[in-house]
């Protein structure tokens, strides 16, 4: 199954790499340390405003900063495949980490390049991190993949 998704994203990206992380305990496992590196942030605190991710509960961003992108926060877009996404757009999401490098095929926002941002702790994919030609950012995270508080 591993190597399945890994086959898939290296036709996707071919120079990505993608890292499992095996479970605590589990045969042949290292003490070298994590996969990817933990980036999240001292300063994302208070469990009322962390939005977390919903495969391992990791904090990947904080509700006050979702924003409005074109006039809403939430958007709904296909990809070229046919599966459909709700995102909602984020300043930053210090829980994620990058994969692949920044394409501007198929972007849901003119102007922008992407790259698939995961989860940094158990590696599911969480959306997409944008960057435009003047180096305006943002995350645009599938929001089902995600716990956020009401």
């Amino acid at each position: 199954m591993l190597e399945q998704l890994n086959n898939i994203y290296k036709k996707m990206e071919p120079s990505c790499q993608i890292f499992f992380r095996a479970p605590k305990g589990a045969p042949g496992k290292s003490d070298a340390g994590p996969a990817v590196e933990d980036r999240t942030k001292d300063d994302i605190t208070g469990s009322e405003n962390a939005i977390l991710c919903r495969q391992c509960r990791r904090i990947i961003t904080r509700h006050d900063e979702g924003m409005e992108f074109h006039g809403a926060f939430r958007h709904t877009f296909a990809n070229p495949h046919g599966i459909v996404f709700e995102i909602g757009c984020f300043r930053s999401a210090a829980g994620c980490t990058h994969i692949g490098s920044l394409s501007d095929e198929f972007s849901w926002f003119r102007g922008f390049s992407w790259r698939i941002a995961l989860c940094g702790s158990c590696l599911t994919h969480l959306g997409w991190f944008y960057v435009s030609t003047t180096r305006m950012s943002f995350y645009g995270l599938i929001l089902d993949r995600l716990v956020i508080p009401p």
